[in-house]
């Protein structure tokens, strides 16, 4: 909170939703209002954080929103900065920044590659070529336009993370996404966290997204399908799809004991038998769903050999 009274934009006001917190969080709260006129609460019955978000939106009367959790810190220049952003360049639907996890005695592996990934993602087109991999956006790093949130109905509850579902409606309604690169958020790991917790995050829960917004938005005028990913998550990920429609052509994979077989009865080919099945399909798209550590890189460099375009021919979603 310290750093939020501390910012050198000093014309803001903060909404603080209380959801039925059962600590001593509401007479943290009131001392805090006291000290600073800028702080309206809102105490709520807990209803969770979908609601605690859209209730925040609906009280907000500025032309834009931070959002930030309680917990995290932030330097004194992140409103500033990211203000300057949008004005700047008034085409910027969310602007958020880049994020270091802390206390980084505390922060696993997996989460430190999640970081370094995010904060090599700072132009839009870097940030939407990868949409599909994971949020690309630290929520509680963000800054949007409050009447473009008004315009997307603000957040909801699908079952899966309500920032990934956000972000990937703004991608799909061409909103431009930017990054202040430096560190404007302290991010706070801890057990306790949601995306630890609550079965919304799970791995399935984010593939059943990613499905969802990958037929509606880059499969939706395409009439051919081609899954690179036999493993796990490519099996996963290929059930979501089918079960919305798009049901793979082929399967590419590297696995020498896997080609020439099938997924989901669909047959197995090798990376170099790719580009001749293309040749004959009906407006195809290549989604590629392999998690392996360094696999990307690998594929893309075996792409840049065809005549396929990321973005426009594929898309990662792994």
């Amino acid at each position: 909170m310290a750093g939020i009274s501390a910012q050198s934009l000093t014309d803001f006001e903060v909404i603080v939703v209380n959801d039925g917190s059962t600590d001593r969080s509401a007479d943290v709260l009131e001392r805090w209002q006291r000290e600073d006129a800028r702080l309206r609460i809102v105490n709520c019955v807990h209803r969770g954080l979908v609601s605690a978000l859209n209730t925040g939106i609906e009280l907000c009367g500025a032309p834009l929103v931070a959002r930030m959790d309680a917990d995290d810190i932030v330097p004194p220049t992140r409103l500033e900065k990211q203000v300057k952003m949008f004005t700047n360049d008034p085409d910027l639907s969310v602007v958020g920044s880049l994020v270091e996890t802390i206390p980084r005695s505390d922060v696993r592996e997996g989460l430190l590659v999640y970081e370094e990934w995010l904060n090599s993602l700072v132009h839009h087109e870097e940030i939407t070529m990868e949409i599909f991999i994971e949020s690309p956006i630290a929520h509680p790093s963000a800054m949007v336009r409050r009447q473009d949130l008004v315009e997307l109905n603000g957040y909801r509850d699908c079952g899966w993370p309500e920032d990934y579902d956000l972000w990937l409606r703004y991608f799909l309604r061409g909103g431009r996404f930017a990054k202040v690169e430096e560190v404007l958020l302290y991010w706070r790991e801890h057990p306790h966290r949601l995306t630890r917790t609550d079965g919304r995050y799970s791995v399935e829960n984010f593939l059943r997204a990613k499905a969802h917004f990958l037929i509606a938005g880059p499969l939706a005028d395409r009439d051919t399908l081609f899954l690179w990913g036999a493993g796990k998550t490519g099996r996963r990920l290929s059930k979501h799809l089918i079960r919305g429609g798009k049901t793979p052509l082929m399967v590419v994979d590297i696995d020498q004991k896997k080609i020439g077989s099938t997924l989901r009865g669909r047959p197995i080919i090798a990376p170099d038998s790719l580009e001749e099945h293309w040749r004959q399909a009906q407006r195809p798209f290549l989604v590629i769903a392999v998690a392996s550590r360094g696999a990307r890189g690998l594929i893309r460099r075996h792409l840049a050999s065809t005549t396929l375009v990321e973005g426009t021919d594929f898309l990662f979603a792994a």
